[in-house]
């Protein structure tokens, strides 16, 4: 009875959406939501694109009417919606995508693979061209790939399968054209286990708007959580000879990192997701292994039964939901190692200083700060050399995860303690080490979500974040409350 009254509030939600009203009180239907999937692949040295399908979504478009252009320059890619005969851009989006980080690995030197991308916009009276931006050598977008996409065309697919599942309102605030819309995902929950998955949602979701700047904007979000039921708990770890049934793909080893939780089947999480209103997606893994991952624009992932699931989540969500790039350097990665920086990052929080009075935050800058900004990193990075061993030998030697959890809590406060009386500490300048290198890249402050396991986010990150909640989130309506 009580999923089909939450459900009954989700088609409400939807129904208020497609009539709404404009401010001189004329009703006004929210357009359906169109999805573009595409295919984009290649290699190292080369990209191409081809379309695959596109599909009318089932729920009207959640997204704010008032604010269709974006113009944040987050991304590796941008997308926009151009009217075919005035040439008007009428929407647009900065995203990255999984070619774009498995171009970077070794693999991408000498094998071609195809990825899944999905563009989801209000759907158009009229043809569209949807054009597909990268970044150049300058870190400029420039013209990749463009597609004329006609609504009415007869091989656009509109019908939609029943509903795999319920989506229930963890936090209603609000029409979804006017919040910021995030969707829990879960995979890995068996049918009896569909309780446990509503308390994680809940508890994630509690942990997300305890962290500023989501703590001081939280009425400006919905949360939905939805998941299929799988016939064993968990999702594949192929690494130690774990494979399971998967509802949306998600797995460990991305790219051979061990702790790399990724789905590569864009197909699968899209058509569970079509049937919530979303524009965010977090996919809650049912394992207790350490893991998650992050693609802006697109999805994050989090192992939700691992002890530091509250920080992974808030983690993984910074780079899906602003683009904020790691800061971290001494944890392995799968990505090959670039070369020194010859152009400023587009990500808002680091940063390659290549002009220290144009710095890219200098209006957080703290007066007489000196740039770089000195920080114990010989010491740090000693440490460091010696907790990656530990942690290598511990997956190397299948030890219990409490083990590695315990570690990660060592590791963290043994850094608080040293962080703790620099003289930077609280300062905002540009400390050297971020971007997976040690030297070349520079992060705001000497603490940060994106750089240890703390528990709060930097000041440049948390305006990163919250210039993204004003793309998506109606300012001028925010009234709260919470789902039963």
């Amino acid at each position: 009875m009580r999923n089909a009254i939450l459900l009954a509030a989700v088609l409400s939600l939807a129904a208020a959406t497609a009539n709404a009203a404009t401010p001189a009180g004329q009703a006004q239907a929210a357009p359906p939501t169109l999805r573009v999937d595409i295919q984009h692949g290649g290699d190292a040295k080369s990209e191409h694109y081809a379309l695959e399908r596109v599909v009318v979504e089932p729920l009207p478009w959640p997204g704010n009417p008032a604010r269709p252009l974006d113009t944040t320059n987050r991304g590796s890619q941008k997308f926009e919606v151009v009217d075919a005969d005035s040439g008007r851009v009428l929407y647009s989006r900065g995203y990255s995508t999984v070619f774009g980080e498995w171009r970077t690995t070794d693999e991408a030197q000498a094998t071609q693979r195809s990825f899944q991308e999905s563009m989801r916009f209000p759907m158009p009276e009229r043809p569209v061209l949807v054009k597909v931006y990268g970044r150049d050598a300058e870190n400029r977008f420039a013209p990749s790939w463009s597609v004329r996409i006609d609504p009415q065309a007869l091989d656009v697919e509109r019908v939609a399968l029943p509903a795999p599942a319920q989506p229930v309102a963890i936090r209603h605030n609000g029409d979804p054209a006017r919040k910021v819309d995030l969707l829990l995902l879960g995979d890995g929950y068996t049918a009896v286990q569909m309780d446990k998955f509503r308390a994680d949602a809940r508890r994630l979701a509690d942990r997300l708007f305890s962290v500023s700047p989501f703590k001081e904007r939280a009425a400006d979000f919905n949360v939905w959580a939805l998941a299929v039921p799988v016939p064993e708990a968990g999702i594949s770890r192929p690494s130690t000879g774990i494979h399971h049934a998967s509802a949306t793909g998600a797995r460990y080893d991305i790219f051979g990192s061990e702790r790399y939780i990724l789905t590569l089947d864009n197909r699968a999480f899209r058509e569970i997701a079509q049937y919530a209103p979303y524009e965010f997606v977090e996919i809650m893994v049912n394992n207790e292994t350490y893991g998650g991952g992050g693609i802006f624009g697109q999805f994050s992932t989090v192992a939700a039964d691992n002890d530091w699931a509250d920080y992974v989540f808030v983690h993984e969500f910074g780079h899906h939901f602003a683009g904020l790039a790691d800061e971290y350097y001494t944890s392995p990665v799968a990505y090959a190692a670039g070369e020194h920086p010859t152009v400023e990052p587009w990500e808002p929080n680091v940063t390659a200083l290549l002009q220290p009075g144009r710095l890219k935050w200098k209006d957080q800058q703290s007066p007489a700060v000196p740039l770089p900004t000195p920080w114990p990193k010989a010491e740090y990075e000693a440490y460091e050399r010696d907790v990656q061993a530990r942690r290598v030998k511990l997956r190397a030697d299948k030890r219990p995860e409490a083990e590695m959890s315990a570690l990660f809590r060592e590791e963290q406060d043994h850094v608080e303690a040293l962080f703790a009386d620099a003289r930077y500490r609280d300062a905002v300048g540009a400390f050297e080490g971020a971007n997976y290198a040690a030297t070349g890249y520079y992060r705001p402050q000497m603490q940060c979500m994106m750089f240890t396991r703390a528990d709060q986010f930097c000041a440049v990150c948390r305006q990163a974040i919250a210039d993204i909640i004003d793309l998506h989130a109606d300012a001028d309506a925010r009234p709260s409350g919470h789902a039963p």
